[in-house]
């Protein structure tokens, strides 16, 4: 399959019974050619939840890449709580080398 799943996986998705997971993102926007996951690009929150689906990272995953864990990127999803310091650092190069 071009995405990696089974076609009653793509039938699921095509009809709302279910939705992608993450790691499939990147080869739905690729098959796709476009990115049909709508995320506000704004703040900093949605770049870093914009980020994890166009790479297919869970939240885990992307914590791991950044050096915290998977509830504080999903607070900074959220925009709870804000990365400061050494953080906002590397979360700031990340998306910026993103560009």
């Amino acid at each position: 399959m071009l995405v990696g799943v089974t076609e009653e996986s793509i039938m699921f998705w095509e009809t709302g019974f279910a939705q992608p997971q993450i790691q499939h993102a990147p080869k739905v926007i690729e098959f796709l050619g476009y990115n049909p996951y709508k995320v506000e690009t704004e703040t900093l929150g949605g770049k870093v939840k914009n980020y994890r689906i166009i790479h297919g990272l869970s939240h885990k995953k992307m914590g791991a890449i950044v050096g915290v864990d998977a509830a504080t990127i999903s607070t900074w999803e959220t925009g709870k709580f804000k990365p400061e310091g050494a953080n906002l650092n590397r979360l700031n190069e990340l998306l910026c080398n993103e560009l």
